[in-house]
């Protein structure tokens, strides 16, 4: 069922967004087809390995962490009107997704698994699955475990339903941002990210530390990395060279022979 789910999901954002790059994209280069290849790759090991490797972690976590937050704390924020406690739970997520990437750029062993996805050198809706399953498994926990503290999510069915659900809305957006659609939304871009905001966070170099928010660029604003002029960037990709097959992206980092060069340094 998990697998039709993941060809169901790819089949639906083809159809969306193959055509849009199409006739609104900025590039219309031809991906060279072993980054396809890659990308398509990674795509179902995204799907899948964080599923299966986060599901027993975040259950004993939440038994541990819980307890730790005063039940008047937990009681007041249940006792919030739906609609309000989902806004608080997507800025608490999306203010620790901000964390766990900017924390990815700035500590060297996490860059290592994480320059995997600023490796592409073109931008289209795909490079958006291009990360290492390591990359992907500690941001989400940097966006799960606030939600825990919180009472927001929890491990059990019910409890799941909020991660799940800022899961799918911020998957989807992750693949509008990284999209070749030279759209620029006006005022609206003080609100939600977009492709010309993320686009500069790949920039091959002078800006690639700056514009972590996956949709809210406020937290880029309040926290002093945001930047967005009225063009896009030249250049995306990395100056330090990345293994041409797929395993030795998945394993260089593991067990780097040389230090790979911190964007942050």
């Amino acid at each position: 069922m998990a697998a039709l789910r993941v060809w169901a999901w790819l089949a639906l954002l083809s159809a969306i967004f193959i055509p849009l790059e199409r006739w609104f994209g900025m590039r219309h280069a031809r991906v060279p087809r072993r980054e396809l290849g890659h990308n398509l790759a990674y795509y179902f090991i995204s799907s899948l390995v964080p599923i299966v490797l986060l599901s027993a972690p975040i259950a004993l976590l939440a038994a541990l962490i819980q307890p730790l937050v005063p039940d008047a704390v937990r009681a007041a924020i249940q006792g919030l009107p739906g609609a309000l406690r989902i806004l608080l739970a997507f800025v608490v997520a999306e203010t620790g997704f901000y964390w766990g990437h900017r924390l990815s750029h700035q500590i060297p062993w996490l860059w290592r698994f994480h320059a995997v996805h600023h490796s592409t050198e073109q931008m289209y809706f795909m490079a958006n699955t291009r990360s290492h399953p390591v990359d992907m498994i500690v941001t989400r926990l940097f966006g799960v475990v606030p939600l825990l503290l919180l009472g927001l999510a929890g491990p059990n069915a019910a409890g799941s339903a909020m991660p799940a659900l800022l899961l799918v809305l911020g998957t989807f957006w992750g693949f509008f941002i990284h999209a070749d659609l030279r759209w620029r939304l006006g005022p609206l871009e003080w609100l939600v990210s977009t492709p010309a905001f993320h686009h500069w966070h790949h920039s091959r170099r002078e800006h690639i530390n700056r514009n972590y928010a996956a949709t809210l660029p406020v937290l880029d604003r309040l926290f002093g990395t945001h930047y967005l002029p009225d063009h896009f960037p030249g250049e995306v990709g990395l100056d330090a060279p990345q293994a041409g097959t797929l395993a030795g992206q998945l394993l260089d980092p593991l067990a780097p022979r040389k230090r790979q060069a911190d964007p942050a340094l």
